[in-house]
């Protein structure tokens, strides 16, 4: 029998490593190299046009070959996307780079999520994933915070050098990820294993359009979830090319940045204090809380716009662990991982219509 808690300290451990990055604030690399915040927005799209093409073959992958060789799988895109990167010299590689990272986000995405909700499961502990879930933003929030307040020594140090280190931080990552263990029911193949697992990859898209079609509950926390979840992430993602064109830079430009994930530190921990709260009432606030950062980005004065981050990322967690938690209930374990990849695939493709208009839209205000 797998233990439990040490299969989820390596789940912890491998986020942890996963969320530490001297490239974190890749949009303000990416804006001292010389691209403008349109050509940003198009790598940002480029994203997740990857995602929508893979990220439900992904999720079945998973399911057929276990989630903890797709987070293996993960940390080697990662460390390609890296590579092209330190190499690239022109938005067409910057790109190819971006499409790699697509491809770890996809591989991880589902795979994580599955594996930890299907470990407590097999210890009758499933009513702490939603402690799990605001724990693993928490380390995202407060990594790639500290990740961030280190973007003026990235921007210091030049993309090669900051790709370089990340490098080292995911082959570390990969030896963590070799001592999992797999948990949970998968797809049974059956004759030709090649053959196999392109039947289920067809099947998977059957089942997955099927199941929005019948599951409209489920469908409809997905949709309005990322719809929300795209503004945060929108927000977040260019204040690091706009507080540069304000003026801050250097140790400040970092600190900002790093305030702003502290919000979704907070939202982690007090979504748990409000269990008895009706979905619709956290919906709301944490609409009410994303859309006032973004009004505020406009003002131009720097700690308006890292409050308004700050709110926005606190709604956004809330929101993401309350609707996270309430969908792994409704999952069978062996389409865990395919199902949340319907979630990010939905997500991904609100992003890529809303990423080249929030580049106009950033650019304007």
């Amino acid at each position: 029998m797998v233990n439990i808690k040490k299969q989820i300290n390596k789940l912890y451990a491998s986020s942890i490593l996963g969320n530490i990055s001297l490239s974190a604030a890749w949009v303000a690399i990416l804006a001292a190299r010389g691209f403008s915040l349109t050509e940003i927005g198009i790598a940002e799209a480029c994203f997740h046009l990857t995602s929508i093409l893979m990220e439900i073959p992904s999720g079945v992958l998973a399911d057929v070959f276990g989630r903890k060789k797709m987070l293996i799988v993960s940390a080697i895109m990662h460390i390609i996307g890296n590579i092209v990167m330190i190499a690239s010299t022109n938005l067409v590689w910057v790109c190819i780079s971006i499409a790699f990272h697509a491809l770890s986000y996809n591989f991880t995405s589902g795979s994580g999520d599955a594996l930890a909700y299907d470990t407590l499961k097999s210890g009758s502990q499933e009513k702490h994933y939603e402690k799990y879930i605001s724990n693993q933003l928490i380390i995202y929030r407060l990594f790639d915070g500290l990740s961030t307040l280190c973007a003026g020594l990235a921007l210091y140090l030049g993309h090669q050098i900051s790709y370089g280190v990340d490098i080292v931080i995911c082959i570390i990552q990969l030896l963590i990820l070799r001592g999992l263990v797999e948990v949970g029911d998968r797809i049974k193949l059956e004759g030709n294993r090649c053959t196999a697992v392109w039947r289920e990859i067809k099947e998977c898209f059957r089942k997955s359009f099927q199941f929005m079609r019948e599951s409209k509950k489920a469908f409809r926390l997905m949709f309005f979830n990322s719809l929300l979840g795209s503004f945060d992430i929108l927000l977040l993602f260019f204040l690091q090319a706009k507080f540069p064109r304000i003026g801050l830079k250097g140790v400040l430009l970092g600190v900002a940045l790093f305030v702003t994930q502290l919000g979704g530190i907070m939202g982690s921990k007090l979504i748990l204090l409000f269990k008895k709260a009706r979905y619709l009432e956290v919906y709301l606030v944490s609409a009410v809380l994303i859309l006032t950062g973004l009004l505020v980005e406009h003002t131009g004065i720097w700690y308006v716009m890292t409050l308004g981050g700050v709110i926005s990322a606190l709604g956004d967690d809330a929101i993401q662990i309350r609707t996270n938690a309430i969908l792994q209930d409704m999952f069978p374990s062996e389409q865990r991982a395919t199902l949340m990849s319907i979630d990010s695939f939905i997500f991904s493709l609100i992003m890529i219509v809303l990423s080249p208009l929030a580049g106009i839209f950033f650019s304007i205000w």
